[in-house]
């Protein structure tokens, strides 16, 4: 028999045939709520593979929930089974407010055949895969501890190690209880949140930053003020002018490769930001998720600051896996220690032990080295490329970043990058809109781009549709 792979996928099991069959004929009503499934060995024959099989295709079928055992009487379609129908029929609401969730969640829930030039991660054979299977296959053969136990309150101490050697490199001193993992980046922002901010505080951000942003602080119910980004960091006018009249309690930003900018923090900028944050008591939550694209490391406040009133969060989603999630926040100890309870609270311990040992080995080795120089490359061809392509339909890019795989770029004419979204849909193709990045809501003539997620040679026609239909629209 064959074992090469069919087109598209992993060789698919005769397990996985007789559970296809059982939900195609459940889904076509063959079969509805409370029949009897045929006998285990009625359908081995029928299908011709062994009873066992039937068997774990039926057990598995069951603990889905779509079908039911009755003791000495067989297996029966489950009375609730077009609730799991519904589930494996779940789309993305097209037809919701474009704002931060819309961009979410159409990338995030987007079908297997989606092309996503809007999203905000690299595609999967970008990853450097292999060294993760190498990591997941070391640890099977770890201490049953790790495989079933809760993670500890600090998280990793493997991991931990790595990071602080890492935040040397980048002239971050800090200390090991200056360190917390979290169980994402997300969720290490999440617990600032909950530490020192209360509804109805003042948050400062960047116009345009990164949506979720502006989403997770919407959730916390504060107020969002926004001052004006520059291809060298916040206009500083304005930022100081804000800080005056607003009074933000955090300031939340990227330094390296500004998401959605792409721009890069400058030494000059940074140097004022901090003496302003001084001068009205602001704490900064730097984000430094990009930083490993970085051809060279930039200006970092938490460097120039000593963790005093800068908080640093990142973590590894965007240069080795999303589907592992592990993050970290650096602050001061006290502040540290207020936050471990957080999660305590939150989470019962800190981020999953099996997540942070796994992105442990694969940081511990030359794997990780080697990938990001590779990435770095492949990157800046990709974003030649990208503009390059864009420019054939009238699109500018607003800086060329020098690292990353984030275009920030102005469309043609009076096109509303919103309306030229929705319009994308129809092509199954998802597109980032300039102003869910935009606090102030002054980015409807820009759209970000994922240079990474652009080499589909289906791209470029339907995003030129998506703007003509914008224009017309407009016009």
């Amino acid at each position: 028999m064959s074992t090469t792979p069919p087109p598209g996928g992993r060789t698919r099991t005769r397990t996985a045939d007789v559970m296809t069959a059982i939900r195609a004929r459940v889904a076509s009503r063959a079969l509805i709520a409370g029949d009897r499934l045929p006998s285990i060995r009625g359908l081995a024959a029928t299908m011709g593979v062994s009873p066992s099989t039937v068997v774990e295709a039926y057990d598995r079928l069951a603990a889905e929930g779509l079908i039911r055992a009755r003791r000495g009487s067989g297996f029966y379609v489950a009375a609730s089974v077009l609730p799991h129908l519904a589930l494996t029929e779940d789309r993305p609401a097209q037809d919701r407010l474009v704002d931060p969730f819309w961009v979410s969640r159409q990338s995030l829930d987007a079908g297997a055949s989606a092309l996503k030039p809007g999203c905000g991660w690299l595609p999967a054979d970008w990853m450097p895969t292999e060294a993760l299977r190498r990591a997941v296959r070391a640890l099977a053969r770890a201490e049953d501890a790790l495989l079933t136990d809760y993670g500890g309150v600090r998280g990793s101490p493997a991991l931990r190690r790595l990071l602080l050697a890492r935040f040397a490199e980048d002239s971050v001193e800090a200390s090991p209880d200056q360190l917390l993992l979290t169980a994402s980046g997300t969720q290490a922002i999440d617990l600032v949140c909950r530490f020192l901010l209360r509804p109805g505080d003042t948050v400062l951000v960047d116009d345009p930053c990164y949506f979720n942003f502006r989403a997770l602080l919407r959730a916390h119910q504060v107020r969002i003020v926004g001052a004006p980004y520059t291809p060298s960091g916040p206009d500083l006018a304005s930022f100081e002018a804000v800080l005056a009249a607003e009074r933000p309690r955090l300031y939340v930003t990227n330094s390296a490769l500004h998401n959605p900018t792409g721009a890069t923090l400058s030494a000059q900028t940074a140097h004022r930001l901090l003496n302003a944050a001084a001068a009205h008591d602001l704490t900064i939550v730097e984000d430094d998720i990009f930083a490993d694209f970085e051809p060279e490391p930039s200006p970092r406040l938490a460097a120039l600051d000593g963790l005093n009133r800068v908080i640093r969060i990142g973590s590894f989603s965007k240069t080795l896996s999303a589907s592992v999630r592990c993050g970290y926040v650096a602050a001061r100890p006290d502040w540290i220690e207020e936050l471990a309870n957080l999660q305590v609270a939150a989470n019962f311990g800190g981020p999953s032990p099996i997540a942070a040992e796994l992105i442990a080995s694969v940081l511990a080795g030359g794997a990780y080295r080697k990938h990001m120089e590779t990435l770095r490359r492949r990157l800046t061809q990709a974003r030649r490329e990208t503009v390059e392509k864009l420019r054939g339909l009238g699109v500018e890019p607003w800086i060329m970043p020098r690292g990353g795989f984030n275009l920030w770029c102005r469309l043609p004419g009076d096109a509303d990058s919103a309306t030229a979204a929705r319009a994308a849909l129809a092509d199954d193709v998802v597109l980032a809109p300039g102003n869910v990045y935009s606090a102030s809501q002054s980015a409807a003539g820009f759209m970000r781009f994922n240079a990474a997620q652009c080499g589909d040679p289906r791209v470029m026609p339907a995003l030129r549709r998506a703007i003509e239909t914008a224009r017309r629209s407009a016009g």
